[in-house]
């Protein structure tokens, strides 16, 4: 039987050859130590192409702009990492849905190599891919060479993301914590919007949440509810706590039954604790678990998002400030839509009313609405109108399912702050959104 060769980071990054594309795991599964080597083959090679996705690891070889000749990197999603190097130059974003992310790229371009942090051999000689399964399953299949990361602080996970030993070229040992964030505290208008969603949210639901303090609100207000299920991208700290209090039991689920769900997980150290030889928690492939015909094969089905803005016909900028990449579109379409083809599904989208952006000509902060009459110049629209169901903010909960473009600009207008609701009716009638 086949076996990996071990080898060191230094020596990985020289199996790099020019004009390779390396994808790497996202978010918590990215290959440390091979990504802090990378740029010293900078003279060796080029035109080498990289993908990662949430990255949180700053490393030099797209930090630093003396290589940006040399690397060229693809985000699926960007974080703060990405923006602040964005202008480099070297450095774009790849438009996608989360469940044809990976399927989509590789298509475009095949991955030579594979890199991603794993948790160790078992007895078998398996490997977990421990945290992440959004694409990185789907480039093991396809790269031409698949390196693994092997650390003993990665929880060992159980689902589609088993990888026998043989199927692995080369490892390298390694051993630096899980890459962590703390749960974000809910502010108070976090808690409104929490308890706008949860009044939606029955005993025997299927649940799908994010990242953040809105996300962390809904699961507080959850606490009183029972035999909820999981089916989500993102397998987060507030649902540990929800599993744990007994309120997520996927008893009521029509398919996994029993499992809660998910591509990918992020959170504290206590999370990782908790997915360590769990086998209740089901790691699927991103373009599985995040098809929409997929998640809605559960009844009772809630997807609960979050956007930067929305216009008054129902459009969402979820991704983007304008022309100016901010994040992406991840799994927001993919959930949105899958939970409206489930029987009695919802599908939430929560927001702030109003945001403080400083004015570039006064230099001084402002309160501007983020429920507006049009997205800014150059937003990308991350859900259509046509797939937008309900829409939170602090100061109610509307439907716009079914809605004339009239109907949902009078329910939009209806939950923005008090102070711009004159002025959005008027320019609603300006441009023919509401009749008189």
């Amino acid at each position: 039987m086949k076996q990996p060769k071990h080898i060191t980071a230094q020596e990985a990054v020289r199996l790099v050859k020019s004009n390779d594309h390396i994808v790497v795991g996202m978010t918590a599964a990215e290959p440390q130590s091979f990504m802090h080597e990378l740029h010293t083959i900078a003279n060796e090679v080029e035109n080498i192409t990289v993908s990662n996705c949430l990255p949180i690891l700053e490393a030099e070889f797209f930090m630093n702009p003396a290589y940006k000749n040399t690397f060229k990197l693809g985000g699926w999603f960007y974080t703060n990492t990405l923006r602040k190097v964005h202008k480099n130059g070297n450095i774009s974003f790849i438009p996608n849905h989360l469940h044809l992310a990976g399927k989509k790229r590789f298509d475009f371009k095949k991955p030579n190599i594979l890199v991603m942090s794993t948790a160790m051999p078992d007895k078998h000689g398996y490997i977990s891919l421990s945290v992440q399964n959004v694409y990185e399953m789907d480039a093991i299949e396809k790269a031409d060479i698949v390196i693994f990361e092997i650390n003993p602080n990665y929880p060992r996970t159980f689902g589609d993301n088993q990888v026998h030993i043989s199927q692995v070229d080369y490892i390298i040992e390694s051993n630096y914590p899980v890459p962590s964030i703390p749960e974000a505290e809910p502010n108070e208008k976090d808690e409104i919007i929490g308890k706008l969603i949860a009044e939606h949210i029955n005993d025997g639901d299927t649940i799908q949440l994010g990242i953040g303090g809105i996300p962390n609100a809904v699961a507080r207000q959850l606490m009183n509810k029972k035999d909820l299920g999981i089916h989500t991208e993102m397998f987060t700290t507030g649902m540990m706590h929800l599993i744990k209090a007994g309120v997520v039991t996927g008893l009521k689920k029509n398919v996994n039954k029993g499992k809660h769900v998910t591509a990918f997980a992020f959170g504290t150290p206590e999370l990782y604790e908790f997915l360590n030889d769990n086998p209740s928690v089901y790691f699927m492939r991103g373009r599985e678990g995040n098809d929409p015909a997929i998640i809605g094969l559960n009844d009772n089905m809630v997807s609960i998002n979050t956007t930067l803005e929305i216009d008054l016909t129902g459009q969402c900028a979820s991704e983007s400030i304008g022309h100016v990449q901010f994040s992406g579109t991840g799994g927001q379409s993919d959930t949105a839509i899958g939970a409206q083809n489930s029987k009695n599904g919802r599908s939430f989208i929560a927001l702030y009313s109003t945001a403080m952006v400083k004015n570039p000509e006064t230099g001084i902060s402002e309160e501007i609405s983020k429920i507006v009459t049009f997205l800014k110049p150059g937003a990308a629209v991350s859900l259509s109108r046509n797939d937008v169901d309900f829409v939170v903010a602090e100061y109610g909960c509307v439907s716009l399912r079914g809605t004339t473009i009239d109907e949902r600009a009078r329910l939009l207008i209806s939950i923005a702050h008090p102070k711009f609701r004159d002025e959005l009716t008027k320019e609603a009638i300006k441009y023919g959104y509401i009749g008189v």
